[in-house]
C-alpha cells in the first residue's frame, strides 16, 4: 500500500478548524496514478479540497481491472511511519510480505490491517496464477500522537461482523457501526463499512453524529443522501447526521467511511505521517541507508528508492487547502 509518486508533495492536514459543523455534499474528483508496474488507481484522497475525513487520509480505489494477461499489482517493498494501512479487496487477492515476517494473501472481504507504528516496510503483489480481475480500495488512517510510535504489527480478519436488514447489508471493516464492531484493531473513534444495496432498496443507516462521514462508491449506481455516485466517486458528507438515506439503482455497493475529526496537526509525504517536515527528512535517511525499517524477505525485486526531498520546508496545518 505505497505512494508511488516520483515526486511526492507535501500535503498538511489535521486540525479541527475546517470540519463542517453539518451535513454537506462535496465531491471529490479522483486523481489517476500508477502504482506499480501495472496497475492504475484513482486518488480520492487526499484531494484538492480535502485532506482527511475522521483519521481517514489516504484513499484509493483501483479496478475492477482485467489482469488475466498481466502481472497485476507488484508494489516493491517500501516503508511507512504514523499510519496503519487497510487492504479492501472486491475482486482478486494481494501477498502481503512485510519486515516481521509477516505473509499473508488478503481475499475479497478480508481484512488486511497493518500498523506502522514507528517504522515497518512491506510489499503487496498479485500472487502468481491470480484470478482476472482485481478490484479493491487501499485506505490510510493516521495514528495519534500517543500511539504513533509504538511498535509495529499486522492483522488478518477473515470473518467479519455484518449488520443486515431489507435490501441491504454492511460489513464492518474497522470501528463500529450499529452495534457490531470489528475485530481490528483501532487507535480513535472511526469507522470503515462495505455497504451493499440490492436494486430497489430504501435504506436509513444510522450515524455517529459527532463523526464526518464520506462514501467511496464501489460498483453499480448508489443514491447516498439523493446524489446519484457512478462507480469510483466519494462524497464527502459532512458531520452532524444521525442517519444516511441511501437508495439502490440496481444492485450496488460503496464504503462508508467515518470517523471523530482527528485534532491534530499533520504533515504526510510519500509513504510517510509524521508532525514535522524533521520526522519525515529523518525516516527517508532511515529507510535509504539504516536498519530502522527491516528487510521484507520473499519477493522478487529491489526496494523502492525514497524520492528527493521537496525544495520548500514541511510545515503542518489545517485540513482543507
Amino acid at each position: 500500500m505505497s505512494n508511488l509518486d516520483v515526486k511526492p508533495k507535501p500535503v498538511e492536514c489535521g486540525g479541527r478548524e475546517d470540519v463542517p459543523g453539518g451535513p454537506v455534499h462535496e465531491l471529490l474528483p479522483p486523481r489517476r496514478v500508477p502504482l506499480g508496474e501495472s496497475t492504475v488507481v484513482r486518488r480520492l484522497l487526499p484531494s484538492l479540497g480535502r485532506r482527511m475525513v475522521g483519521a481517514w487520509c489516504f484513499v484509493d480505489h483501483y479496478g475492477p481491472d482485467d489482469i488475466a494477461d498481466e502481472p497485476g499489482m507488484q508494489v516493491p517493498p517500501h516503508p511507512h511511519i504514523g499510519l496503519q494501512t487497510v487492504s479492501w479487496l472486491h475482486g482478486g487477492e494481494v501477498l502481503h510480505r512485510d519486515s516481521l515476517g509477516s505473509l499473508q494473501t488478503v481475499r475479497p472481504k478480508e481484512l488486511g490491517l497493518m500498523t506502522s507504528g514507528r517504522a515497518i516496510s512491506h510489499s503487496e503483489e498479485s500472487p502468481r496464477g491470480h484470478g482476472p480481475v482485481l478490484h479493491g480500495a487501499q485506505l490510510w488512517v493516521a495514528l495519534p500522537d500517543s500511539d504513533r510510535g509504538g511498535d509495529p504489527a499486522f492483522e488478518h480478519h477473515a470473518d467479519l461482523p455484518v449488520v443486515e436488514g431489507p435490501g441491504f447489508s454492511a460489513t464492518v471493516i474497522v470501528g463500529e457501526l450499529d452495534g457490531a464492531a470489528s475485530p481490528g484493531t483501532v487507535f480513535t473513534p472511526i469507522v470503515g463499512a462495505d455497504v451493499a444495496l440490492a436494486d430497489g432498496a430504501d435504506v436509513r443507516l444510522p450515524l455517529e453524529p459527532d463523526f464526518e462521514y464520506a462514501a467511496l462508491t464501489m460498483s453499480g449506481v448508489t443514491e447516498v443522501d439523493g446524489m446519484r455516485l457512478d462507480p469510483g466517486s466519494m462524497l464527502y458528507l459532512g458531520s452532524g447526521r444521525r442517519e444516511l438515506s441511501l437508495r439502490g439503482d440496481g444492485a450496488s455497493e460503496f464504503v462508508l467511511l467515518g470517523g471523530e475529526p482527528f485534532e491534530e496537526k499533520l504533515v504526510m509525504w510519500w509513504n510517510f505521517v509524521a508532525r514535522t517536515g524533521e520526522e519525515i527528512a529523518r525516516a527517508r535517511e532511515d529507510w535509504m541507508g539504516g536498519d530502522r525499517f527491516g528487510t521484507v524477505s520473499g519477493y522478487d525485486g529491489a526496494p523502492i528508492p525514497a524520492p528527493a526531498m521537496p525544495a520548500t520546508p514541511l510545515k503542518p496545518r489545517g485540513r482543507t487547502r
